[in-house]
Parts: structure tokens; sequence; C-alpha cells
């Protein structure tokens, strides 16, 4: 059971409110969100581009931009390497656009996820001065990679790295902490300590993006032409999982308003095979359908399929291409799940449902979904979960690890990095690699070094306040609009209220899977419910606490004693022309 908390953010609600004509409860929502600067709070509630950061603050900017330009003037041979997900797609993009807007010569190559791993090596910049490439910028990746940055020094190549991830550091044996940079020509990162940009979350696009504004300053552009990449930016904000707050927030903004009125014929070509035409694009769209079909060709086939889509103005290739990634992401789901069903039986066989963080070696899962499954096994058993396959090179294997909030895993993996051959990532999520008779060594040690309690091993809800129901109105749903899009960092809404009459409850859908309840406010009125949970255990936790007569009544619509607490969220159901207020029951108990 998850255990709830009331945020109690302290703040002059009454302030705040008069200041930027706000109710009390978007002031207490904001202050919530860790958002307590009056100027922000303003940025946050009215988004706009004249609000986006100064790019030039960002380190080393200016100084890889005077690379860049001068290797454009120069007509040198440019060559991008990026990643082959999402974010590393849409940083491509935003790169090749904008450099090619510039007149530049300038290609592109993404590492192949089984044959090269993550990120730019060796064997690519020995291709890419094959290739008589003089310049070579990184994206999404690069910040860890020593040796291929130092080669290309080597062999007369130049080098600038943009990327978000976290600056490389190892720990000694008395937990010093030692930060490291590769010697490039230049490392934009706004992670770097000596970095003084306002914004350290921007996704890998995001950081590609604020280069291309200042290279179409240098190059005389003007710098709203960069707003036309946003909707590549947007998709790459929202599918890596960064904070949807400060720039992101108005990046994922503008981008959504641009995908929905788009003309670019390979995310036209997308929307439509995937079932969204028609549909409002929002950051579920990207997060949950778009995306994965675009990460479905780095997965399973080859990314480069997936930008060649958002590149190509014929309409023919745009569907065939569309239909490849549809296609690969369905096959991806099914190999997901049976992927899942592997590791939860290792799970409950195997006696590791006891450990505190959990180490699961399987042999049968692809490795390109091993984070995926890290990801759902982790939320199924709140512990920290790393999923390990085996790799290309015999005797070793490789995976991904994903975390709780209470849980470092990039930390906690840095203190075996003896048992590694490699490993990178950030607090929440990882990848590695080690030998496979490593692999109980590294289980052993993780579990008997990690200081998780009992209590943080329980699933936290975090509800944002009190909330009546008599209090829900459609002003108030309305209000709440302004706090979209919602995502990382800027979670939908979360009301609370207690001791909650049940009037009557049915079971909707062609498999029952959605209960709505008719719940009895303070002033005597009633207001509809939805709840999309699993409803077999709501009714097996109903009759435990009230007893199966009480549930009985109350699925009749007669007088029951059943009562409960819920987190919720208002919404406005419209339907034939009429609009009511309901609430969407998150949890319950």
């Amino acid at each position: 059971m998850e255990k709830w908390f009331l945020r109690n953010v302290k703040g002059n609600l009454d302030a705040i409110s008069k200041r930027l004509n706000i109710s009390k409860i978007l002031s207490r929502l904001l202050l919530n969100r860790g958002i307590k600067d009056l100027k922000l709070m303003d940025s946050f509630i009215n988004p706009s581009l004249d609000k986006l950061h100064n790019p030039r603050l960002i380190k080393d900017m200016e100084e890889g931009v005077k690379i860049l330009k001068e290797s454009i003037l120069n007509n040198e041979k440019i060559r991008i390497c990026g990643d082959y997900d999402q974010d590393g797609n849409s940083a491509i993009l935003t790169l090749y656009k904008g450099i090619t807007r510039c007149g530049g010569r300038v290609d592109y190559v993404i590492p192949h996820r089984i044959i090269d791993g993550y990120g730019i090596n060796e064997r690519i910049v020995e291709e890419a001065k094959d290739d008589g490439v003089d310049l070579i910028i990184t994206c999404d990746n690069g910040i860890s990679a020593f040796e291929a940055v130092k080669l290309a020094k080597e062999l007369g190549m130049k080098i600038i790295v943009t990327d978000h991830h976290e600056i490389s550091c190892t720990y000694d044996h008395k937990g010093n902490i030692e930060y490291r940079l590769p010697k490039a020509d230049a490392v934009i990162n706004p992670k770097r300590l000596d970095c003084k940009y306002p914004f350290k979350e921007l996704c890998g696009a995001g950081v590609a993006f604020k280069f291309v504004q200042v290279l179409y300053e240098e190059m005389g552009i003007d710098v709203e032409e960069s707003y036309d990449l946003l909707e590549f930016v947007a998709m790459g904000t929202v599918c890596d999982v960064v904070d949807l707050v400060d720039e992101n927030r108005i990046i994922v903004k503008e981008g959504l308003k641009r995908i929905n009125n788009t003309n670019n014929k390979g995310l036209k070509a997308l929307i439509k095979t995937t079932g969204l035409e028609g549909r409002t694009i929002n950051p579920y769209s990207l997060g949950f359908v778009i995306g994965p079909s675009i990460n479905a060709s780095g997965r399973l086939d080859r990314a480069d399929i997936a930008v060649e889509l958002l590149l190509t103005s014929n309409e023919d290739l745009a569907y065939k291409y569309a239909e490849k990634l549809h296609s690969l992401n369905i096959e991806r789901k099914y190999m997901t799940e049976e992927g899942i069903e592997r590791v939860v039986s290792q799970i409950e066989k195997k006696g590791f449902k006891e450990d505190k963080v959990l180490v699961i070696y399987e042999k049968n899962i692809h490795e390109s979904i091993a984070g995926i499954i890290a990801g759902r096994i982790k939320d199924m058993y709140y512990r920290p979960t790393i999923i390990l396959t085996d790799s290309k090179n015999e005797g070793e294997i490789k995976g991904s690890a994903r975390s709780i909030e209470e849980y470092d895993i990039f930390k906690e993996i840095s203190k075996c990095k003896d048992l590694l051959n490699d490993f990178g990532g950030h607090p929440m999520a990882a990848g590695l690699s080690l030998n496979v008779e490593n692999l109980e060594k590294l289980r052993v040690r993780l579990n008997e070094e990690a200081n998780l309690t009992k209590e943080d091993l329980i699933p936290k809800i975090y509800i944002d306040m009190r909330l009546p129901l008599e209090y829900v109105s459609f002003e108030l749903v309305e209000e709440l609009k302004l706090l979209e899009p919602f995502g990382k960092g800027n979670p939908r809404p979360l009301f609370g209220e207690k001791n909650i009459p049940v009037v009557k409850a049915f079971k909707l859908g062609k498999n029952d899977n959605t209960l709505k309840l008719i719940l009895k406010m303070k002033n005597g009125k009633t207001i509809e419910g939805l709840y999309f949970g699993d409803i077999e255990e709501f009714d097996r936790r109903m009759s435990k606490k009230f007893g199966q007569a009480e549930v009985s009544k109350m699925y009749k619509g007669i007088d029951n004693g059943i009562k409960i607490d819920i987190a919720y969220t208002p919404n406005i159901n419209e339907y034939m022309g009429y609009r009511n207020l309901q609430i969407m029951i998150y949890y319950y108990r």
C-alpha cells in the first residue's frame, strides 16, 4: 500500500494570489512545485518565448559557435554524432536543419545500439577521418567519451561536445568525488560545474537548440527562425523525461502548438499511422505514442529511420517509414511484456523479492528494452532495479538501471566501479556492463551497502492539498489548465478528501475496466468519480473492510455504509453538447 503525504510548502498565498491575479489554490500548487520566486511563477503560468534564457550564458557556447561558423564559411565537412533515442534524434534534427540553414556541409551518424553502444566511439571517429570530416559535433552524448574525443584530436579533427548528461565523476576510497571533462575544443553542457547558465535541466535537443540560436545570431539569421525547430525539441524534452519547468515548459508548450499545426510530412504520417489524427497532440501523445514509435527504430532496427522520416519531403516515403516504426513499436511492446513475465518469475521464485536492490540477469531479454523493463519492475516492486542481459562480447553482460527517489543509483553503481567494465547515467537511471562472474558480487555489494529503510521502500503519494468536493467548479478546472502541459517536475494537480460516502457504483467499458462512483458531498449534492485502476482489487478491499453485503448495496444504489478517502483531479466531461463536472480518482483508501 502507498503512504500518503500532504505537501505543505510555506508561502504567502494572499500576496501571491493578489500579485498574479490567481486563486489561492493555484498559488498553493505553484509553491508545491518548488516555484517561490514571483518572476518564475509568472513565467510558469504565462510561458512565452521572450522568457527563454540567454544561450550565450552556457559555458563554451560562444567558443563552440565560433568554431562551427568558421567551418561553415570555409566549406569544411561537418558531421553530427547523435544518439539512438528520441532525444538524440531530436537533437540531430535540430542541429542538421540549423546548420543546413546556415549553408553548412553537414551529415550525421547515429551509433548502432547493439554494435556501438551509447554515444560516439573510436570506430565512429576513425570512419569520420576516412570520410574527410573536419569537425565533429556530438549531441545528447560525448560528455564521458574521453577516448573518442582524444582520438579525434590526435587525428587532426575539431570536436565540439554538446550534451546534457551528468558530468563524469569517480569516487576514491575515502568517498571523495572527482569530476572530469573530455578534452574537446568546446564542451557545451549546462551541468558543468563552471557553467553559470540559470537552468540546468535542458535535454540534449534543448542544448542543441540553444547552440543553433547563437549560430543564427552569428550568421545574421533572424533568431525567430529557430522557433520552427521547437516541434523537434519538444519531442525530445517530453520523451527524455526531464522536468517540465522553466525553459522546458516554454519549449514544450510552444513546440506542441507547432506539432498540432505541423507541415512536416513525416510527423503527419506518424500521427496518422499511430491513430492520433484528428486529436490534439499533448505530452501523453508524445511520451506514450509518438516517442516510443520513434525509439523503436533505435531499439530493434536502425535509428536513422526515424531521422529520415522527419527529414523527408516525399509523402509516400514518409508513410513507408511511419508504418515501419509503428510495426516495430508493436513488436517492442510484445517483447517487453514477455521480458517482464520472465523477470517477475525470477524475482518470485529465486527469493529476490526481499532484496532492497533488484539485480536480475535474464539472457532472453533484448538489450534494447532492458531499460523499459527495469522501469516497469521498479514500479511494480518499488525497488531500485537493474536488468542485465547478454552483450555482444563473450562473457560480458550489460543492461540498464532505474531507481526510486530515495536512492541515487548512479552514485551507488559508481562505488562498484571495480566490478564494472563500463557505466554512466543519472541518479534515477544508469547503464552498465560487467563480466558475468561479477554478477553475484554486484548484487551482494549493492544490497549490503544500500541504506534503504522499510519506509523508503513504500511508494509515496504526494497530495497538493485537501480540497472538499463541493469546492470543485468549472472555474477551478479552467484555471488549472494554466499549469499545462503536465509531466515530470510538474505533475497533474492531486487533491485529497476524506470519508466520502459512495452512493452508487457502476462498472463501465467492454471489459468492465472502468469504475464510476457517485459520491456524496457535504452539501448533500453528488458528483461523479471515475477510477481506471484494478477494479477487482477495489471490490476485494471494500468487501474486506465493509462486508460483501455493503458492496452489493453500493452496486445497487441502496443506502450503504461504504466511505472512502480519495486522491483526485477535477475534470469537465463534455458529451453531445452537455458539460458536467467530474473527478478522476487516482488513489483511494
